[in-house]
Protein backbone atom coordinates (compact mmCIF):
# COMPACT_ATOMS: atom_id res chain seq x y z
CA UNK A 1 0.00 0.00 0.00
CA UNK A 2 1.94 3.45 -1.10
CA UNK A 3 -1.12 6.10 -1.67
CA UNK A 4 1.55 8.86 -1.17
CA UNK A 5 3.69 7.50 -3.93
CA UNK A 6 4.47 10.94 -5.19
CA UNK A 7 4.45 12.87 -3.04
CA UNK A 8 7.65 14.74 -1.82
CA UNK A 9 8.73 15.89 1.19
CA UNK A 10 11.15 18.38 2.88
CA UNK A 11 11.80 16.85 6.15
CA UNK A 12 13.49 19.51 8.42
CA UNK A 13 12.90 18.38 11.66
CA UNK A 14 15.19 16.12 14.14
CA UNK A 15 14.93 13.42 17.37
CA UNK A 16 11.59 12.09 17.72
CA UNK A 17 8.32 14.14 16.85
CA UNK A 18 8.48 15.32 13.13
CA UNK A 19 11.01 12.16 12.24
CA UNK A 20 8.29 9.60 13.50
CA UNK A 21 5.86 11.47 11.20
CA UNK A 22 7.68 11.51 8.63
CA UNK A 23 8.63 7.62 8.43
CA UNK A 24 4.65 7.10 9.06
CA UNK A 25 4.90 9.56 5.83
CA UNK A 26 7.58 7.23 4.16
CA UNK A 27 5.68 4.16 5.28
CA UNK A 28 2.66 5.08 3.14
CA UNK A 29 4.55 5.38 -0.23
CA UNK A 30 6.14 9.26 0.29
CA UNK A 31 9.46 10.21 -0.69
CA UNK A 32 11.48 11.93 2.47
CA UNK A 33 14.54 14.13 2.18
CA UNK A 34 15.75 14.77 5.50
CA UNK A 35 17.78 18.37 5.61
CA UNK A 36 20.56 18.20 8.17
CA UNK A 37 23.01 20.59 9.53
CA UNK A 38 26.36 21.16 9.35
CA UNK A 39 27.02 20.55 12.70
CA UNK A 40 25.47 17.51 14.66
CA UNK A 41 22.91 16.98 12.24
CA UNK A 42 19.97 14.77 13.50
CA UNK A 43 21.35 14.69 17.49
CA UNK A 44 19.44 10.71 17.50
CA UNK A 45 22.69 9.85 15.24
CA UNK A 46 24.85 9.84 17.96
CA UNK A 47 22.70 8.59 20.82
CA UNK A 48 23.29 5.24 22.38
CA UNK A 49 23.41 2.97 21.95
CA UNK A 50 25.36 3.17 18.58
CA UNK A 51 24.52 0.17 16.01
CA UNK A 52 26.99 0.33 13.12
CA UNK A 53 27.41 4.27 11.92
CA UNK A 54 24.38 5.24 13.89
CA UNK A 55 22.26 5.28 16.83
CA UNK A 56 19.68 2.60 17.33
CA UNK A 57 16.68 5.21 17.72
CA UNK A 58 18.13 6.97 14.28
CA UNK A 59 18.07 3.99 12.20
CA UNK A 60 14.28 2.93 13.49
CA UNK A 61 13.09 6.55 12.67
CA UNK A 62 14.84 7.35 9.56
CA UNK A 63 14.95 4.43 7.50
CA UNK A 64 13.24 4.76 3.86
CA UNK A 65 14.38 8.39 3.49
CA UNK A 66 17.59 10.04 2.34
CA UNK A 67 19.88 12.68 3.41
CA UNK A 68 21.21 16.02 2.45
CA UNK A 69 23.13 18.40 4.39
CA UNK A 70 22.55 22.19 3.82
CA UNK A 71 23.37 24.99 5.85
CA UNK A 72 20.38 27.50 6.53
CA UNK A 73 22.58 29.88 8.68
CA UNK A 74 23.95 31.07 5.75
CA UNK A 75 22.41 33.38 3.60
CA UNK A 76 23.18 31.31 0.54
CA UNK A 77 21.84 28.48 2.03
CA UNK A 78 18.54 30.00 2.69
CA UNK A 79 18.24 30.82 -1.32
CA UNK A 80 19.21 27.01 -2.06
CA UNK A 81 16.60 26.05 0.19
CA UNK A 82 13.94 28.68 -1.71
CA UNK A 83 15.05 27.45 -4.86
CA UNK A 84 14.41 23.62 -3.82
CA UNK A 85 11.05 24.07 -2.38
CA UNK A 86 9.12 23.79 -5.60
CA UNK A 87 9.66 20.10 -5.90
CA UNK A 88 8.46 19.13 -2.97
CA UNK A 89 4.61 19.04 -1.73
CA UNK A 90 4.85 18.95 1.81
CA UNK A 91 7.60 21.08 4.00
CA UNK A 92 8.09 19.75 7.28
CA UNK A 93 9.30 22.07 10.40
CA UNK A 94 10.12 21.30 13.82
CA UNK A 95 12.05 24.74 15.12
CA UNK A 96 10.49 27.12 17.46
CA UNK A 97 7.96 29.71 16.44
CA UNK A 98 9.94 32.17 14.46
CA UNK A 99 13.00 30.60 14.39
CA UNK A 100 12.22 30.20 10.32
CA UNK A 101 10.79 33.57 9.68
CA UNK A 102 14.23 35.18 11.67
CA UNK A 103 15.93 33.25 8.43
CA UNK A 104 13.85 35.14 6.15
CA UNK A 105 11.54 31.64 5.46
CA UNK A 106 8.59 32.72 7.26
CA UNK A 107 5.92 30.24 6.59
CA UNK A 108 4.09 32.57 4.35
CA UNK A 109 7.20 33.54 2.83
CA UNK A 110 7.51 29.85 1.66
CA UNK A 111 3.59 30.01 0.50
CA UNK A 112 4.74 33.18 -1.66
CA UNK A 113 7.36 31.01 -3.53
CA UNK A 114 5.37 27.70 -3.69
CA UNK A 115 1.58 28.36 -3.35
CA UNK A 116 0.65 24.55 -3.48
CA UNK A 117 3.19 23.58 -0.67
CA UNK A 118 1.39 22.39 2.83
CA UNK A 119 3.98 23.51 5.64
CA UNK A 120 3.97 21.79 8.16
CA UNK A 121 4.88 23.62 11.85
CA UNK A 122 5.11 20.69 14.64
CA UNK A 123 6.21 22.60 18.41
CA UNK A 124 5.75 21.97 21.80
CA UNK A 125 3.13 24.86 22.44
CA UNK A 126 2.08 25.86 19.06
CA UNK A 127 2.49 29.20 17.17
CA UNK A 128 0.25 31.29 19.54
CA UNK A 129 -0.14 31.67 23.00
CA UNK A 130 2.03 32.96 25.88
CA UNK A 131 4.09 30.14 26.05
CA UNK A 132 4.81 29.73 22.19
CA UNK A 133 8.35 31.00 22.88
CA UNK A 134 9.01 28.42 25.73
CA UNK A 135 11.31 25.09 25.53
CA UNK A 136 9.94 22.01 26.51
CA UNK A 137 9.86 18.65 26.21
CA UNK A 138 7.33 14.76 26.08
CA UNK A 139 7.42 15.13 30.09
CA UNK A 140 6.30 19.14 30.12
CA UNK A 141 3.81 18.55 27.41
CA UNK A 142 2.19 15.62 29.62
CA UNK A 143 1.97 18.15 33.03
CA UNK A 144 0.74 21.40 30.83
CA UNK A 145 -2.03 19.29 29.58
CA UNK A 146 -2.93 17.89 33.05
CA UNK A 147 -2.19 13.92 32.34
CA UNK A 148 0.56 14.42 35.14
CA UNK A 149 -1.74 15.58 37.43
CA UNK A 150 -4.22 13.29 36.76
CA UNK A 151 -1.76 10.03 37.44
CA UNK A 152 -1.68 8.72 40.99
CA UNK A 153 -1.03 7.17 43.48
CA UNK A 154 -2.53 10.58 45.62
CA UNK A 155 -0.63 10.12 48.47
CA UNK A 156 2.97 9.83 46.19
CA UNK A 157 4.64 11.71 43.47
CA UNK A 158 3.35 10.24 40.02
CA UNK A 159 6.17 8.28 37.81
CA UNK A 160 7.82 9.85 34.58
CA UNK A 161 6.62 7.56 31.88
CA UNK A 162 8.71 5.47 30.15
CA UNK A 163 7.37 6.19 27.00
CA UNK A 164 7.19 9.95 24.72
CA UNK A 165 3.39 10.41 24.25
CA UNK A 166 3.56 14.10 23.43
CA UNK A 167 6.10 13.06 21.08
CA UNK A 168 4.43 10.61 19.21
CA UNK A 169 1.00 11.58 18.89
CA UNK A 170 2.15 15.05 17.53
CA UNK A 171 3.81 13.42 14.64
CA UNK A 172 0.90 11.49 14.41
CA UNK A 173 -1.68 14.64 14.45
CA UNK A 174 0.71 16.15 12.27
CA UNK A 175 0.35 12.88 9.87
CA UNK A 176 -3.09 13.35 10.02
CA UNK A 177 -3.30 17.08 8.90
CA UNK A 178 -0.55 16.72 6.16
CA UNK A 179 -3.27 14.30 4.17
CA UNK A 180 -6.22 16.28 5.06
CA UNK A 181 -4.00 19.51 3.53
CA UNK A 182 -3.35 17.29 0.41
CA UNK A 183 -6.39 16.31 -0.37
CA UNK A 184 -8.46 20.02 0.13
CA UNK A 185 -5.29 21.06 -2.12
CA UNK A 186 -6.62 18.71 -4.65
CA UNK A 187 -9.88 20.40 -4.15
CA UNK A 188 -8.68 24.37 -3.94
CA UNK A 189 -5.25 24.03 -6.01
CA UNK A 190 -3.97 26.06 -3.10
CA UNK A 191 -1.35 24.74 0.34
CA UNK A 192 -1.80 25.34 3.33
CA UNK A 193 0.02 26.46 6.74
CA UNK A 194 -0.70 23.77 10.23
CA UNK A 195 -0.18 24.45 13.29
CA UNK A 196 0.34 21.34 15.47
CA UNK A 197 1.47 21.45 19.26
CA UNK A 198 2.20 18.82 21.52
CA UNK A 199 0.52 19.84 24.03
CA UNK A 200 -2.53 20.00 22.20
CA UNK A 201 -1.91 16.52 20.69
CA UNK A 202 -2.37 14.91 23.90
CA UNK A 203 -5.13 16.17 26.07
CA UNK A 204 -7.79 13.85 23.64
CA UNK A 205 -5.90 11.08 25.59
CA UNK A 206 -7.32 11.78 28.78
CA UNK A 207 -10.67 12.33 27.71
CA UNK A 208 -12.09 9.29 30.14
CA UNK A 209 -9.45 11.03 33.32
CA UNK A 210 -11.12 14.55 32.55
CA UNK A 211 -14.38 13.86 31.75
CA UNK A 212 -15.49 15.41 35.28
CA UNK A 213 -13.97 18.54 34.26
CA UNK A 214 -16.13 18.35 31.17
CA UNK A 215 -18.80 17.68 33.45
CA UNK A 216 -18.45 20.37 35.55
CA UNK A 217 -16.47 18.51 38.30
CA UNK A 218 -12.90 17.82 39.49
CA UNK A 219 -11.31 14.72 39.10
CA UNK A 220 -9.38 13.03 41.97
CA UNK A 221 -5.50 12.47 41.26
CA UNK A 222 -4.92 8.41 40.87
CA UNK A 223 -8.81 8.23 42.15
CA UNK A 224 -10.56 8.14 39.03
CA UNK A 225 -11.95 4.44 37.17
CA UNK A 226 -8.70 4.63 34.91
CA UNK A 227 -6.29 6.25 37.22
CA UNK A 228 -5.86 3.41 39.59
CA UNK A 229 -8.97 4.44 41.70
CA UNK A 230 -10.69 1.00 41.38
CA UNK A 231 -9.60 -2.43 41.88
CA UNK A 232 -10.40 -4.37 39.18
CA UNK A 233 -8.56 -1.74 36.67
CA UNK A 234 -5.15 -2.13 38.38
CA UNK A 235 -1.50 -3.45 38.68
CA UNK A 236 -0.99 -6.19 41.43
CA UNK A 237 2.36 -8.57 42.65
CA UNK A 238 2.48 -12.26 41.83
CA UNK A 239 3.83 -15.19 44.84
CA UNK A 240 7.37 -14.54 42.21
CA UNK A 241 7.37 -10.67 42.46
CA UNK A 242 6.37 -10.58 38.68
CA UNK A 243 3.32 -7.72 37.87
CA UNK A 244 -0.31 -8.69 36.54
CA UNK A 245 -2.42 -5.89 34.93
CA UNK A 246 -5.83 -6.58 35.49
CA UNK A 247 -8.37 -4.29 33.42
CA UNK A 248 -11.67 -6.10 34.22
CA UNK A 249 -14.38 -2.95 33.43
CA UNK A 250 -17.38 -4.70 32.29
CA UNK A 251 -19.12 -7.11 34.99
CA UNK A 252 -19.01 -9.77 33.24
CA UNK A 253 -15.38 -10.20 33.09
CA UNK A 254 -14.78 -8.84 36.96
CA UNK A 255 -17.63 -11.26 37.85
CA UNK A 256 -16.02 -14.19 36.16
CA UNK A 257 -13.00 -13.57 37.48
CA UNK A 258 -13.23 -13.06 40.93
CA UNK A 259 -15.45 -16.21 41.11
CA UNK A 260 -12.71 -18.14 39.99
CA UNK A 261 -10.21 -16.41 42.09
CA UNK A 262 -12.22 -16.40 44.83
CA UNK A 263 -12.66 -13.43 45.44
CA UNK A 264 -15.78 -12.07 47.48
CA UNK A 265 -16.94 -8.38 45.85
CA UNK A 266 -20.36 -6.49 44.54
CA UNK A 267 -20.46 -3.87 41.85
CA UNK A 268 -19.49 -1.37 43.81
CA UNK A 269 -15.82 -2.75 43.25
CA UNK A 270 -16.69 -0.86 40.00
CA UNK A 271 -16.66 2.74 41.98
CA UNK A 272 -14.18 4.77 43.38
CA UNK A 273 -14.60 5.72 46.80
CA UNK A 274 -13.04 5.25 50.27
CA UNK A 275 -14.06 1.35 50.11
CA UNK A 276 -11.64 0.92 47.31
CA UNK A 277 -8.43 0.18 49.50
CA UNK A 278 -10.13 -3.02 51.11
CA UNK A 279 -11.60 -4.08 48.02
CA UNK A 280 -7.98 -3.57 46.46
CA UNK A 281 -6.38 -5.20 49.43
CA UNK A 282 -8.41 -8.36 49.05
CA UNK A 283 -7.68 -8.32 45.07
CA UNK A 284 -4.05 -7.82 46.13
CA UNK A 285 -3.74 -11.35 48.43
CA UNK A 286 -5.41 -13.42 45.74
CA UNK A 287 -2.98 -12.62 42.82
CA UNK A 288 -0.09 -12.57 45.34
CA UNK A 289 -0.97 -16.08 46.19
CA UNK A 290 0.02 -17.76 42.87
CA UNK A 291 3.07 -17.34 40.22
CA UNK A 292 3.05 -15.31 37.11
CA UNK A 293 2.36 -18.32 35.37
CA UNK A 294 -0.11 -20.28 37.44
CA UNK A 295 -1.94 -16.70 36.29
CA UNK A 296 -0.85 -17.14 32.68
CA UNK A 297 -2.51 -20.83 32.73
CA UNK A 298 -5.71 -19.40 33.89
CA UNK A 299 -5.52 -17.00 31.33
CA UNK A 300 -5.45 -19.37 28.92
CA UNK A 301 -8.86 -20.72 30.06
CA UNK A 302 -10.62 -17.91 31.78
CA UNK A 303 -10.74 -14.57 29.34
CA UNK A 304 -11.14 -11.50 32.13
CA UNK A 305 -8.69 -8.90 30.98
CA UNK A 306 -6.15 -9.76 32.68
CA UNK A 307 -2.50 -10.08 31.33
CA UNK A 308 1.48 -9.99 32.50
CA UNK A 309 3.60 -6.62 32.35
CA UNK A 310 6.11 -7.97 30.07
CA UNK A 311 9.70 -6.94 30.72
CA UNK A 312 11.53 -5.27 27.70
CA UNK A 313 13.53 -8.70 27.90
CA UNK A 314 10.71 -10.53 27.09
CA UNK A 315 8.67 -8.30 24.39
CA UNK A 316 10.68 -9.55 21.34
CA UNK A 317 10.42 -13.32 21.55
CA UNK A 318 6.33 -12.81 22.80
CA UNK A 319 4.10 -14.59 20.80
CA UNK A 320 1.50 -11.90 20.01
CA UNK A 321 4.11 -9.53 19.21
CA UNK A 322 6.19 -12.25 16.60
CA UNK A 323 3.06 -13.15 15.00
CA UNK A 324 2.20 -9.78 14.36
CA UNK A 325 5.52 -9.06 13.08
CA UNK A 326 6.12 -5.93 15.28
CA UNK A 327 9.99 -6.03 15.47
CA UNK A 328 11.87 -6.96 12.28
CA UNK A 329 15.65 -7.21 10.88
CA UNK A 330 17.51 -5.58 8.44
CA UNK A 331 20.85 -4.41 7.19
CA UNK A 332 22.84 -1.06 7.21
CA UNK A 333 26.31 -1.40 5.78
CA UNK A 334 27.61 -4.65 7.76
CA UNK A 335 25.82 -4.28 10.88
CA UNK A 336 22.19 -5.74 11.35
CA UNK A 337 19.89 -3.46 12.90
CA UNK A 338 16.60 -3.96 14.34
CA UNK A 339 13.34 -2.04 13.46
CA UNK A 340 9.30 -1.71 14.86
CA UNK A 341 6.59 -1.63 12.33
CA UNK A 342 4.01 0.93 12.25
CA UNK A 343 0.54 -0.37 11.73
CA UNK A 344 0.73 1.02 7.74
CA UNK A 345 4.78 -0.41 7.24
CA UNK A 346 4.32 -2.66 4.81
CA UNK A 347 4.64 -6.04 5.41
CA UNK A 348 6.30 -7.62 2.37
CA UNK A 349 9.15 -4.64 1.38
CA UNK A 350 12.53 -4.63 2.38
CA UNK A 351 13.26 -1.46 4.40
CA UNK A 352 15.63 0.65 2.90
CA UNK A 353 18.29 1.11 5.71
CA UNK A 354 18.50 5.05 7.70
CA UNK A 355 21.22 7.31 5.65
CA UNK A 356 24.36 8.57 6.20
CA UNK A 357 24.22 12.56 6.83
CA UNK A 358 24.58 13.79 3.24
CA UNK A 359 24.50 10.57 1.66
CA UNK A 360 21.65 12.04 -0.78
CA UNK A 361 23.12 15.43 -0.97
CA UNK A 362 23.93 14.96 -4.91
CA UNK A 363 20.98 13.05 -5.79
CA UNK A 364 18.59 15.52 -3.97
CA UNK A 365 19.71 18.91 -5.71
CA UNK A 366 20.62 17.18 -9.08
CA UNK A 367 16.94 16.12 -8.87
CA UNK A 368 15.92 19.82 -7.95
CA UNK A 369 17.53 21.09 -10.85
CA UNK A 370 21.46 21.96 -9.74
CA UNK A 371 24.18 20.98 -12.11
CA UNK A 372 27.40 19.37 -11.41
CA UNK A 373 29.17 22.05 -11.15
CA UNK A 374 27.13 24.26 -9.19
CA UNK A 375 26.52 21.14 -6.33
CA UNK A 376 30.64 21.02 -6.05
CA UNK A 377 30.43 24.79 -5.58
CA UNK A 378 28.17 24.20 -2.97
CA UNK A 379 29.95 21.66 -1.40
CA UNK A 380 33.17 23.42 -1.70
CA UNK A 381 32.24 26.91 -0.28
CA UNK A 382 30.34 25.14 3.16
CA UNK A 383 26.68 25.68 1.81
CA UNK A 384 26.05 21.73 1.60
CA UNK A 385 27.90 18.25 2.40
CA UNK A 386 28.32 14.98 0.66
CA UNK A 387 29.03 12.29 2.52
Amino acid sequence: MTPLRGIRVLDLTRLLPGPFATLVLSDLGAQVDKIEDPGLGDYTRHAPPVVGTAGAAFHALNRGKRSAVLDLKSARGRAVLERILRHYDVLFEQFRPGVLARLGLAHERLLELHPTLVVCALTGYGQTGPLRDRAGHDLNYLARAGLVGLSGPADQKPAVPPFQLADVSGGLWSVIAILSALRERERTGKGSILDIAMLDSVIPFATIGLSKLLGGELPERGGELLSGGIAPYDTYLTADGQVMTLGSLEPKFLMKFCAVAGIEIDMSALLPGPHQAEVKARFARAIAAKTRADWEAFNAEHDVCLEPALRPDELLADPQVVARGLFFEGKSGASTVRYYRTPVTPADVAPTPAPNAGEHTHAIFREAGFDDEEIAALVAEGTLRSS
